[in-house]
């Protein structure tokens, strides 16, 4: 099942179901108005839901133009860094070594989940020197789930998958990291992919909290990443709804990010500006690629086994703010 939101004047939109095609859908304002309030009360509404999208009759044309994000605020968004390689090599660039505990305890930090972008809303850019930059994630949204859920349980709280676009901006980090007090101004609104599927859509790709596809990420045309979203990521799903639930309980409509999908080789490219311009330092002790300019176009998709668009694209213009 696919879900989306579509703009009609409120601030959390209407929830729809998406048909099979992508190109239909049906109005799920019987069931519940916003998607927020379906995981609210999901027991009930998910049946309901399941039978518009497989029922029979009339379906509306759907205008990708008019989505919002799946959830157009939140009440709490959360980014991982799950992608070893994307730590080793941001951390690499500004000259800062991993973390001792790298590999057994999940780097997170808490976003803004007030006012995100939709698939196509264009990314401002306040300051060019700011080093406006993507990153291309996938992430879950959850329903409530209770404190200290271990990885083995977290299965049954994972209620949709989609994707993310989480715009950084890169030279405000060193200065925001020396305080020793997290992310804050380097991380601007967030955007998500225009569907947000059930876990069962994806098939055999979803196993052991990961999404086991490519990851594709165009810049004005040109595919810059290809990931694969599934073999490296070191932390799965489960192991981040365990840690981020250590010391709290989760409540329904938290999204849980995977970090920039990161993969060794080269030859799948990059799902950030970042990695290339390491990439750079590393190979020719020079990055030359700049950073994102007014006017570009930044496209993320992931397609099934068959070829099948499963998120629809987030593409976004750059544009001056």
């Amino acid at each position: 099942m696919r879900l989306a939101t579509l703009r009609d004047g409120s601030r959390d939109g209407a929830l729809i179901v998406v048909l099979p095609d992508g190109q239909r859908y049906r109005p799920a304002g019987t069931v519940a108005p916003t998607l927020q309030a379906a995981l609210d009360d999901w027991a009930r509404c998910e049946p309901l839901l399941r039978a518009l999208a497989g029922g029979e009759g009339d379906a509306l044309p759907l205008d990708h133009a008019r989505l919002h994000s799946p959830l157009p605020r939140a009440y709490e968004w959360i980014d991982g860094s799950a992608y070893l390689n994307h730590v080793r090599l941001v951390r690499k660039a500004r000259g800062a070594e991993p973390p001792p505990t790298l590999e057994t305890d999940p780097l997170v930090y808490q976003g803004g989940s007030g006012t995100f972008l939709g698939p196509r809303d264009a990314i401002p850019l306040v300051d060019p020197a700011w080093g406006l930059d993507f990153e291309s994630e996938v992430a879950v949204v959850l329903g409530d789930t209770p404190m200290q859920t271990a990885a083995r349980d977290a299965s049954p709280y994972v209620r949709l998958v989609l994707l993310v676009n989480d715009v950084t901006l890169r030279n405000l980090i060193p200065d925001e990291l020396a305080k020793g007090f997290g992310f804050f101004c380097s991380k601007p609104s967030t955007a998500f992919s225009p569907f947000a599927l059930t876990p069962d859509e994806l098939g055999d790709a979803w196993h052991g909290g990961r999404v086991h596809l490519r990851l594709k990420t165009e810049l004005d045309g040109e595919t810059v990443g290809d990931a694969d979203a599934g073999s490296e990521m070191h932390f799965s799903f489960y192991d981040l709804i365990a840690h981020v639930t250590k010391s709290r309980a989760l409540t329904a409509g938290t999204i849980v990010g995977s970090g920039t999908v990161s993969n060794v080789d080269p030859a799948r490219g990059v799902s950030c500006l970042a990695e290339r311009r390491t990439r750079e330092v590393l190979d020719t002790g020079k990055a030359v690629t700049p950073f994102l300019v007014e006017g570009q176009v930044v496209r993320i998709a992931m397609a099934d086994a068959a070829g099948r668009d499963l998120f629809g694209a987030i593409e976004q213009r750059v544009v001056r703010a």
